[in-house]
């Protein structure tokens, strides 16, 4: 079984926008499950299809799976299968050694910069960033599956 380790934070927009900022890819990615016991996504990343299967997460893990599938059929399960979707552009973004990802979000997510670190165990230290400032890691609603059904622009000023 596979497990994902990684940590999640919110990015200050303006400190990004005058950052140096890595590789870029658009994704789109839908959900043919969103239970977060069994999360369902199919992804294009460029020219590349994924399906990926998570587990529940408990404080920083989760079971994972993922295949790399053709792009036609990725296409198909996200036109026929997929009951919601986001889109966004992700940095991949070397920092002291570690590699991150930072997501700016698209449609109705737009506005949101999610950056996130895959660590090797749950207690590996990270260095942040200073675009870097505040761990949404294990709060829901950032789930993407999650933004996915209640987007970023349908929050209210409490923040949910």
């Amino acid at each position: 079984m596979g497990i994902e380790i990684e940590k999640k934070y919110l990015v200050e927009k303006d400190k990004w926008n005058n950052s140096v900022k890595g590789e870029k890819h658009s994704l789109r990615q839908g959900y043919i499950s969103t239970d977060l016991n069994k999360i369902i996504r199919v992804r294009l990343v460029d020219n590349r299809g994924y399906l990926t299967i998570k587990g529940f997460a408990k404080d920083y893990s989760r079971p994972e799976f993922e295949y790399q599938i053709p792009v036609n059929e990725a296409n198909e399960l996200l036109d026929k299968f997929c009951t919601s979707e986001i889109n966004k552009v992700r940095y991949i973004v070397p920092y002291k050694g570690k590699v991150w990802e930072v997501d700016e979000f698209l449609g109705s997510n737009l506005g949101l910069i999610i950056a996130e670190i895959e660590l090797s165990n749950e207690s590996e230290p990270v260095d942040l960033p200073d675009w870097v400032y505040k761990e949404v890691t294990g709060d829901e609603k950032y789930y993407n599956s999650n933004l996915s059904i209640k987007p970023f622009k349908n929050w209210n000023d409490l923040g949910d």
